[in-house]
């Protein structure tokens, strides 16, 4: 299975992390779950 930024669960972690409920740290090693919430949230803080 692969991740995108249009997959729920991502969406659903994103939030979490942005609103400091968890680290990027937490996010659970599930296929490439942690990859694609880094890209995000690395692309969201350049602007």
């Amino acid at each position: 299975m692969t991740y995108t930024k249009d997959s729920g669960l991502v969406k659903v972690w994103f939030s979490l992390v942005k609103a400091g409920a968890y680290t990027l740290e937490q996010v659970p090693e599930l296929f490439n779950l942690k990859v694609v919430i880094t890209e995000i949230i690395n692309d969201t803080s350049e602007y």
